[in-house]
C-alpha cells in the first residue's frame, strides 16, 4: 500500500530535528570511509543520529535502529534522544514489524504527549495497524482497530495534513469492511439462509451507505425479498436502488426481475473481489 513517494515524505516530517546540519559536520555520513570510527558508545548522540538518518535513507533499517537504539542507551537525557525513540518506530515501521512500531509508538505517545512531533507519532501508529489490514475474505477485527486509530488522529489534530489522509484511509477502511459483509451475505444466500444473508445486506446499506458495495446489497436483497414471495418488499428496495444509483448495473438487474421482458446488465463487470482489491489498491 505504500509507494516510494510516501516513504520520502513521512521520512521527510522527522528529518527537520534540530541541529541536525551540525550533527552532519561530525560525521561524513558515508559508510565507505577510510577513516577509524569509534565504538558507538563512544560516538556523541549528534553523529550517531545522523548515521541513523543516512542508514534510513539508504533504507537499511536494522543498521538505523541499532544507531537510533545507541542514542536512546547511551546518551537518554540529550536532546536526540527523544527523537531517536520516534525514528526507531518509524525504522521498525519501513520493515514491516509493526508490533515493534506499535510498542515503541505507545511508548512514545505515552512518555512525550507534548512533543512537537507527536502527531506524527499518533499518524505512525495508526499507520501500522491499517498496514495489517488482510483481505476481505478474513476476519476484519484488525480492520476495526486501525479504523479506531485513524480515527483518533482525525479527533486530535482535525486541522493537519495526517487527518486528511486519516480520512482518507477511513473511507477506504469502511468499504474493506463492507466487503466482509457482502462475502458472508452471498454465502448465506447461497445456502438458502435468507434472514442471516437479509441481516448482512441490511448492515452494508444502513452502516456503510456511502461505500460502492451499498448497490449490490440492494440489488441481493431484492433477489432474496422476490424468492421469500416478498413481491412489494422487493419492489420497494428495488425503487431505493434506481432512485439512488440510477444508472448502475445492479440496478438494470433488479429491474429486470421485476420487469418482464427487461433485460439485465452485461455480466462482464468486475466481480466483488476485483472491486474491493482495486477500492483499497
Amino acid at each position: 500500500m505504500r509507494t516510494r513517494l510516501n516513504r520520502t515524505l513521512r521520512l521527510s516530517l522527522i528529518l527537520a530535528a534540530p541541529l541536525l546540519a551540525g550533527a552532519c559536520s561530525q560525521w561524513d555520513g558515508k559508510d565507505t570511509s577510510l577513516r577509524p570510527r569509534a565504538p558507538l558508545a563512544e560516538q556523541t548522540p549528534e553523529s550517531l543520529y545522523a548515521a541513523g538518518i543516512e542508514s534510513l535513507r539508504q533504507e537499511r533499517y536494522v543498521q538505523a535502529i541499532e544507531y537510533f537504539d545507541t542514542v536512546e542507551r547511551e546518551h537518554p537525557y540529550s536532546t536526540w534522544a527523544t527523537s531517536a525513540k520516534l525514528m526507531s518506530a518509524y525504522s521498525d515501521y519501513m520493515r514491516n514489524r509493526y508490533t515493534e512500531a506499535i510498542g515503541a509508538l505507545d511508548r512514545f505517545i505515552q512518555l512525550h504527549p507534548a512533543h512537537r512531533d507527536i502527531a506524527y507519532a499518533y499518524y505512525l501508529r495508526a499507520l501500522s495497524y491499517y498496514e495489517q489490514i488482510v483481505d476481505a475474505e478474513r476476519d476484519q477485527r484488525g480492520t476495526e482497530i486501525a479504523m479506531a486509530q485513524l480515527q483518533e488522529v482525525i479527533n486530535r489534530f482535525p486541522e493537519s495534513s495526517y487527518a486528511r489522509d486519516a480520512r482518507l484511509k477511513m473511507d477506504l477502511a469502511r468499504d474493506h469492511l463492507a466487503g466482509r459483509e457482502m462475502n458472508i451475505g452471498r454465502f448465506y444466500q447461497s445456502r438458502g439462509l435468507y434472514s442471516a444473508a437479509i441481516g448482512r445486506f441490511r448492515r452494508v446499506v444502513e452502516e456503510f451507505q456511502t461505500t460502492n458495495h451499498t448497490p449490490e446489497a440492494l440489488h441481493r436483497l431484492t433477489e432474496i425479498y422476490l424468492a421469500l414471495g416478498l413481491t412489494e418488499e422487493a419492489r420497494r428496495t428495488a425503487s431505493v436502488l434506481g432512485h439512488n444509483y440510477p444508472g448502475n448495473p445492479w440496478y438494470q438487474d433488479s429491474y429486470a426481475l421485476l420487469v418482464d421482458g427487461a433485460q439485465p446488465a452485461a455480466q462482464d463487470r468486475p466481480g466483488i473481489l476485483r472491486r474491493a482489491w482495486n477500492s483499497v489498491f
